[in-house]
């Protein structure tokens, strides 16, 4: 099956401040703010929303097709995806700007200031979906360019894919009108519970009038996992215990990778939705959204061991 994933692509330049922003800005002078912050070097790590989620469907057996923009300096990170085995050719390069990048610096309270340069982003990647029939394809819709998300929720639906609706960051880009509307024939709609609300301000919907629209909605609830809700009612999905929690920022990311292989192998909705769970307690042990990896054997063996035996396992093998 074809799994189609729109978003971005992005390189996180992180750097690490050894003091405390607060030590260094005058509150009576915050209107002439001029400040420099010497960083104990810098580390670069590949992301961007389609780029986490495809690196981590790749970890779990699958080949997708990312549906995004890069820029002049992406030889780097089109190698990495080469030897993950993915696709390239659902990615337009800009050849006149960079990759979209965020560069993320922190203080020892854990305070962060980011900065973040589009690059590659405002331009549209303008892939066509010739030939595909919606059975025979998935795909999710996550933080990217605005025209893409808008033009790729409306082909799915003339096309009949099935397909997740993941506003993310872009939600204060979006009016309420174009939410409306790219939930309208979703799936899915997943955010985190601070996103939802956002979403229902501009559109004024509550959830019954969510769920008029979009098949089902996932909420995830950082620590204390997420919560499924469609017609047929509500299901807790706990969050899976892990070793340590070193950076939670691809957690959801991974999260939907999860959710996209159960639905790919044709697990029920909440089992999916547990296999999402199990994805992103991998990411949330290392630091970077594309520095953890699991095999099959080790994601089947968490899985059992956070939700019992059961049928899912089949599907992939294990």
């Amino acid at each position: 099956m074809h799994i189609f994933v729109s978003g971005s692509l992005a390189y996180d330049r992180i750097m690490d401040f050894p003091g405390r922003f607060a030590d260094h800005i005058l509150p009576d002078k915050i209107h002439i703010l001029n400040v420099c912050f010497t960083v104990n070097g810098l580390a670069e790590k590949f992301g961007g929303t389609a780029g986490n989620i495809a690196y981590n469907l790749s970890l779990l057996g699958e080949k997708p097709e990312i549906l995004a923009t890069a820029g002049k300096d992406f030889e780097r990170y089109a190698q990495w995806l080469g030897h993950l085995g993915l696709p390239l050719t659902g990615i337009r390069v800009i050849t006149g700007e960079f990759t979209a990048g965020a560069y993320i610096t922190t203080d020892k309270s854990d305070n962060q200031i980011t900065g973040f340069n589009p690059g590659a982003m405002r331009y549209p990647s303008g892939y066509t979906f010739d030939g595909i029939r919606g059975d025979e394809a998935i795909a999710i819709v996550s933080p990217g360019n605005i025209e893409d998300m808008l033009a790729y929720s409306r082909a799915f639906k003339d096309r009949g894919v099935p397909y997740i609706f993941d506003p993310g960051q872009t939600i204060t880009a979006l009016s309420g009108a174009q939410l409306a509307e790219m939930m309208t024939g979703a799936a899915l709609l997943i955010s985190n519970d601070y996103e939802l609300e956002m979403i229902m301000k501009p559109t004024g919907f509550d959830r019954s009038a969510i769920l008029r629209r979009a098949a089902g909605l996932i909420t995830t609830l950082g620590e204390k996992g997420a919560l499924l809700v469609t017609a047929a009612g509500e299901t807790r999905i706990p969050a899976v215990p892990v070793a340590r929690v070193a950076d939670p920022t691809g957690a959801g990311d991974a999260f939907r990778a999860g959710l996209l292989k159960g639905l790919v192998t044709g697990e029920p909705l909440a089992a999916a939705a547990r296999m999402g769970a199990v994805c992103a307690s991998f990411a949330v042990e290392c630091l970077g959204t594309q520095e953890h990896a699991f095999t099959l054997e080790g994601f089947w063996d968490r899985f059992h061991t956070s939700f019992g035996d059961g049928r899912d396992s089949a599907a992939l093998g294990a």
